[in-house]
């Protein structure tokens, strides 16, 4: 809780996964990648239940074991394929009013951003309440600029994907971002419906990429292991 406002974070965590099958439950520097987030989650000052959603009977069994609460199986009608991420996450939230539990605000932390810490968590919690704000998205500054990048035309010319000169030094660019999926924070109101769009999130929470690496293939998973062990190396001299 924080500022008397009651907060639900939901970890979606359906059994389907193309690029990179079982990813949910697969091990990524010793554990399975959902303890990454259970433990975030968890460890945060503010948030008042972490709960995983899921139609898998073994991703429930792992998250426990992991320290996980599953109060209740997703339906498997919106653990498909063309499911959307809100549909589980509004179905959860219902089921717990149903439960007698209520919320002010639902945040949801994906499986796949692993490398995200529970004082990330804390600081967009005290940002969107400080704000008195309806959503809030976590977002990094882009790599590859979009000043730099074109679309097709059927002549095959091309044409700017921005309105304006690109003839100036990189670091005069205008800073962009891009949603991370790392963090999404949505008040529960009247407004909270099917029909909402968590990328959308009027509020931005600025990350460093480091920390915002979206498990989608085998080699972002390289890339996870690669800042877990630097973290530990860290960890291991502060300790000396």
């Amino acid at each position: 809780m924080y500022k008397d406002k009651k907060i639900l974070a939901i970890i979606p965590s359906r059994g389907g996964s193309k690029g990179v099958p079982r990813k949910n439950i697969i091990e990524i520097g010793g554990h399975p990648l959902i303890k990454y987030t259970i433990d975030c989650g968890k460890d945060s000052k503010y948030i008042d239940r972490v709960i995983i959603s899921t139609e898998d009977l073994l991703i429930k069994r792992v998250a426990e074991e992991n320290g996980g609460d599953v109060p209740f199986l997703r339906p498997i009608e919106l653990a498909g394929d063309t499911s959307k991420t809100i549909d589980c996450i509004v179905h959860a939230v219902d089921t717990l009013k149903s439960m007698g539990e209520e919320y002010d605000y639902v945040m949801i932390l994906q499986n796949t951003v692993p490398l995200r810490k529970s004082w990330h968590v804390d600081e967009a919690i005290e940002k969107i309440i400080d704000k008195d704000e309806r959503s809030l998205v976590s977002i990094s500054e882009v790599d590859e600029h979009p000043i730099l990048m074109r679309t097709l035309n059927e002549d095959e010319t091309v044409k700017n994907l921005l309105h304006m000169n690109s003839t100036m030094r990189r670091q005069d660019f205008p800073k962009f971002y891009k949603v991370n999926g790392a963090i999404y924070i949505q008040k529960i109101d009247d407004e909270f419906n099917l029909n909402t769009s968590l990328n959308d999130g009027k509020v931005g929470y600025i990350m460093e990429r480091k920390y915002t690496t979206d498990i989608d293939n085998y080699i972002d998973i390289k890339i996870v292991e690669y800042y877990l062990e630097k973290e530990r190396e860290e960890e291991a001299k502060l300790m000396r």
